[in-house]
């Protein structure tokens, strides 16, 4: 059995964490697992969006840390096999295209971070988050401390990085890390719903769309200022645009074919 369920239907790959016995905690084996699955909807032009969740009651507990406590004694991280893209993003290239993700029960340390790594999140209601690193004697170090406070601000940020306690969804969802909140077994449907609408959109326009964004996140406004235009020409030029001109006038759903 896969202790990561990888599986793409409709323009969508679906990543699902498949270790619900053991809280889906983290090992090595399931971190590679995710880091293909991305480099897989980064490579597939048939894939326009990843939908990450996970089986069982609890997305994940967090890292296996007896597994993990040699690669973190190194003073680096795991390295990535070939055609793996970090989910934690942390070393080599960002993913090109989206992923929504759906949460439940404990997310704790990794789930986090991962999450805030991706672009549209839901929650069930009864999902707790927490960086619990320091009660462990280490410090979070896939993305949390870069990450968290441009998110939810730095004080709300250093209230939860430096005491490892808890925080609701409820909290996720006012600072705005968290976009909806459901019922809980609703949320993958739910998350479903939204990767679905971004399937349907125009790909070479979400990806273009994202990009810009993330290099304005990473590189400031003026980095982003800059590419608007020479990135939105070839977009211009593509078939899809022709599609939204033409649905428009005839009043119809585009079918956009991402070229």
């Amino acid at each position: 059995m896969s202790l990561v369920n990888v599986e793409a239907r409709d323009h969508v790959l679906f990543i699902g964490l498949n270790r619900p016995e053991k809280m889906n905690a983290m090992n090595r084996e399931m971190y590679h697992q995710i880091a293909a699955a991305y480099g897989r909807l980064n490579r597939d032009d048939d894939l326009r969006v990843g939908l990450f969740y996970a089986e069982g009651d609890h997305f994940t507990s967090g890292l296996e840390l007896d597994d993990w406590a040699d690669v973190f004694a190194r003073g680096k991280g795991l390295e990535l096999g070939e055609g793996e893209i970090d989910p934690f993003f942390v070393s080599g290239e960002p993913l090109t295209k989206p992923v929504v993700y759906a949460t439940q029960g404990i997310c704790f340390t990794c789930g986090v971070e991962m999450m805030l790594n991706t672009d549209i999140r839901v929650a069930a209601h009864d999902t707790r988050y927490a960086q619990l690193e320091v009660k462990r004697g280490i410090f979070a170090c896939g993305g949390a401390t870069i990450r968290l406070q441009e998110e939810i601000g730095w004080a709300n940020a250093q209230r939860y990085l430096l005491t490892g306690d808890e925080w609701t969804a409820r909290q996720a969802h006012e600072w705005g890390m968290v976009q909806e909140l459901v019922e809980p077994g609703q949320q993958f449907d739910r998350a479903l719903e939204l990767a679905g609408k971004v399937a349907k959109a125009a790909p070479l326009g979400v990806q273009a769309s994202l990009k810009s964004s993330r290099l304005a996140r990473l590189h400031g406004h003026d980095a982003a200022k800059e590419r608007l235009f020479p990135d939105l020409r070839p977009v211009m030029e593509s078939e899809d645009v022709k599609e939204g001109i033409r649905s428009f006038l005839e009043r119809r759903d585009a079918v956009f074919k991402g070229r």
